[in-house]
């Protein structure tokens, strides 16, 4: 839940900060009020909805955020003279299209520790996670949401690819028209469609933002509610009723709020891209699910169940010192996104230490 929470919470932070620049700065509208209206749109619709109006929704969305990064492109080849064959040769041409890193072992980017840690954090961040598998639950039959994954992942493929080449376009244009760049790259974006392009590309990167935030971050309330009623108040064991249905409602504002409340307190207190805060986080709140996923697949040593909580904490709290000191105590070393695997391995470790001594079995699953 603290997962998805903080997660969830990065990816809405984008959507309101770009409201706050392109509407709600200039009507003097604080902050935490622009956030609590993003909130409440996306309360509106999640609860009297459900799933099937948050699958459709995602789709509409994936819509706009895809046409809204094309007709951008499409503007900055406009705008600097080039044709979409010269936009690509650019990019190639500049230093912004490197990708493999092999120079510096020491380095977060190196080629090895991204390419591993990403693979971990696609299988953490999308396969144990409720919130990105439950779409797949409305397909017919197992056969047809198989099939829908393994088409997405070659989509997504392609998707990373069109992001990323913008992504280096929009500093390509920067650099051709001798734009200061903002302290916060985030900003980047919304500053070039608002102020700088013409008015169509300002509503479609709107258009745009949200999207990509919302379908996200509607999903994630829902899942966060549903995962607490039946995982914490054991909702399928009481009787349907007036309190059940209150209950649930209480839950799903209380976590709209929790979800205020971290997005205010990251715009005061972060300078960094929002991406790398969001990997850097995963790293240290999916670590314990690696770790307990692995021990479950590769083991069947039963643990001692109170113990588990005390291990959750004790591997992202100890692999947070290590990362602090890492480049002190192994030479100029950085963990960077790999972090997640060396607390995946010491949430392992410790399932393995608590298992010792109680000499059963797991139960096999019915």
């Amino acid at each position: 839940m603290i997962s998805r929470i903080i997660g969830s919470s990065f990816r809405l932070y984008l959507a309101a900060n770009v409201l706050q620049l392109a509407i709600f700065n200039d009507l003097n509208v604080p902050f935490a009020v622009t956030v609590a209206i993003t909130i409440g749109l996306i309360w509106l619709y999640t609860f009297k909805g459900g799933i099937k109006t948050i699958v459709f929704t995602d789709t509409l969305q994936t819509l706009f955020m895809l046409l809204a990064v094309g007709i951008t492109i499409y503007l900055i080849g406009q705008e600097l003279g080039m044709g979409l064959g010269g936009l690509v040769e650019a990019v190639e041409e500049s230093r912004f299209s490197q990708i493999f890193f092999f120079e510096d072992v020491n380095s977060p980017n190196y080629f090895w520790k991204q390419f591993i840690s990403g693979a971990f954090i696609a299988i953490v961040m999308t396969g144990l996670d409720q919130d990105m598998m439950q779409k797949n639950l409305t397909v017919r039959t197992l056969k047809d949401a198989q099939k829908n994954m393994f088409w997405f992942t070659i989509v997504l493929v392609f998707a990373n690819l069109v992001f990323l080449t913008l992504g280096a376009m929009l500093y390509l244009y920067v650099e051709a028209k001798g734009i200061a760049l903002p302290e916060r790259t985030d900003s980047l974006y919304p500053l070039l469609a608002l102020n700088y392009f013409p008015v169509v590309a300002g509503v479609l990167f709107l258009l745009g933002i949200i999207a990509a935030a919302y379908s996200s971050a509607d999903s994630a309330l829902t899942a966060l509610t549903t995962s607490f009623c039946v995982d914490i108040l054991n909702f399928e064991k009481r009787p349907d009723d007036a309190g059940k249905k209150r209950t649930r409602r209480l839950v799903h504002i209380g976590f709209s709020i929790v979800t205020l409340l971290v997005i205010v307190l990251f715009n005061a207190l972060n300078d960094k891209s929002v991406i790398n805060v969001l990997f850097k986080a995963a790293g240290f709140t999916y670590g314990p699910l690696l770790g307990l996923f692995t021990f479950g697949i590769l083991t069947k040593r039963a643990i001692r169940d109170s113990w588990a909580p005390l291990v959750c904490v004790a591997a992202p709290l100890l692999s947070f010192l290590i990362d602090w000191n890492s480049e002190a105590w192994f030479g100029g070393f950085k963990f960077g996104f790999f972090i997640l695997l060396l607390n995946g391995a010491l949430m392992l470790i410790g399932l393995f230490l608590i298992s010792l001594g109680t000499g059963k079995r797991a139960l096999s699953p019915v």
